[in-house]
């Protein structure tokens, strides 16, 4: 397992400012291993409950009383989103105690899903977000085709071979499905299971919340508050429709990704990089894979796509440090833009445009276009910014 270092020295910065810690992201994705290696490093006495193990579980019933005994050490409890009404009592304590660094929770909810519950942890508490492996923190691990086919969870991708692997992704979906998720209200897992697969076959597409519903028989609401959990579970990424002000007409209905290259694969049912390559999906997961190397190099990015009813289309508008840059996927070693491209383009007027492509060359198609490899793209976003070095190692 490989630790993601920016993000451990971001851990150190915020224990020192805030009372509170929140590792957020998707299951399985190594926020416990962090942690874990986090807690050692600190060279503090820590106490780390994990609320799916029953006998820690049973620790928080008298919370108050517990924290109390172990306020003299970082406390981290894992699996937050299980317990929300543990937060009263945290923000309590932390009041009451008047020093930083004293709970890191971690939780497989965003920000969002978990404010539900956590509002009296304003002001006193910061968020971090881990995802699955980024392409930058592989360094040779891997090939771009096992990425494809993998993805990025660190047991689906670190699997002795491909088989392993997506008996991990398809044990994954089912108790992500079967327990995960039953602790949300308004939640049926059959229902979620065939809506799932559905989004995996438009994968990159616009939603159409009625066509969904009817299929699936239930409402347009609920096909939308099923997105918005699967999506707040960090399982979807719903991105939408960059606005311009310049009288067009737009497409403005969200387009939404199944969030993991290999968990998508495993919802089609595809086995191996040689059946994807030829699979109708091959470019949306190509798009996906992008989009999450975005996201999880640039947290604080705004990303949307645009598409107007004249043809102009870019699959990513970014928004970073106060500019404006546009980002086409093409999932072959051919970076030629289309004329709707170009008269994107023309309607963004962007910083710099990018065509990102599976090869590992970078180089110039004209002024202000490139095209870049993933490596490429992410050091081309950073060049207005400080550098963001990416390094890890082996957890001890």
């Amino acid at each position: 397992m490989y630790i993601h270092r920016l993000l451990e020295n971001s851990l150190a910065k915020t224990f020192k400012s805030f009372p509170i810690t929140a590792l957020i992201g998707p299951r399985q994705c190594g926020k416990s291993t962090l942690a874990k290696h986090f807690l050692k490093e600190s060279g503090k006495d820590y106490i780390f409950l994990d609320l799916e193990k029953p006998s820690d579980l049973q620790k928080t019933e008298n919370a108050e009383w517990f924290f109390n005994t172990q306020q003299d050490k970082i406390i981290c409890i894992d699996e937050i989103q299980r317990r929300p009404e543990l937060f009263p009592c945290i923000r309590s304590l932390t009041d009451e105690w008047g020093k930083n660094g004293s709970f890191l929770i971690l939780g497989s909810a965003s920000r969002d899903l978990l404010k539900q519950s956590s509002e009296t942890l304003a002001g006193r508490i910061a968020y971090k977000q881990l995802s699955p492996f980024l392409w930058s923190e592989l360094n040779g691990i891997c090939t771009i085709e096992r990425y494809f086919e993998s993805g990025g969870f660190p047991r689906s991708l670190l699997a002795k071979n491909s088989d392993i692997s997506l008996e991990w992704r398809e044990n994954f979906i089912s108790s992500f499905l079967e327990r995960d998720l039953l602790q949300w209200a308004n939640f049926t897992p059959s229902a979620m299971r065939r809506l799932w697969q559905m989004l995996a076959h438009l994968n990159g597409q616009t939603v159409n919340y009625s066509n969904l519903g009817n299929a699936l028989a239930v409402s347009n609401q609920t096909v939308k508050n099923y997105i918005d959990l699967l999506s707040g579970t960090y399982m979807v990424d719903v991105v939408l429709p960059y606005i311009s002000n310049l009288g067009k007409r737009l497409v403005k209905a969200p387009k939404v990704y199944i969030s993991d290259s290999g968990i998508a694969g495993a919802l089609l049912g595809i086995k191996g990089f040689s059946n994807l390559l030829g699979h109708v999906a091959f470019g949306a997961i190509w798009e996906q894979i992008v989009l999450s190397n975005i996201k999880g190099n640039f947290p604080n990015a705004e990303i949307f796509y645009y598409r107007s009813s004249s043809g102009a289309e870019m699959d990513f508008v970014v928004k970073l440090n106060g500019k404006i840059f546009a980002v086409e996927c093409k999932a072959s070693f051919t970076s030629t833009l289309s004329k709707g491209n170009f008269f994107a383009i023309e309607d963004i007027s962007p910083e710099r445009t990018f065509v990102v492509s599976p090869s590992e060359d970078n180089w110039s198609i004209k002024k202000g276009i490139d095209a870049v490899s993933i490596s490429g793209l992410i050091d081309g976003l950073t060049t207005t910014l400080p550098p963001l070095l990416f390094s890890q190692y082996p957890a001890s």
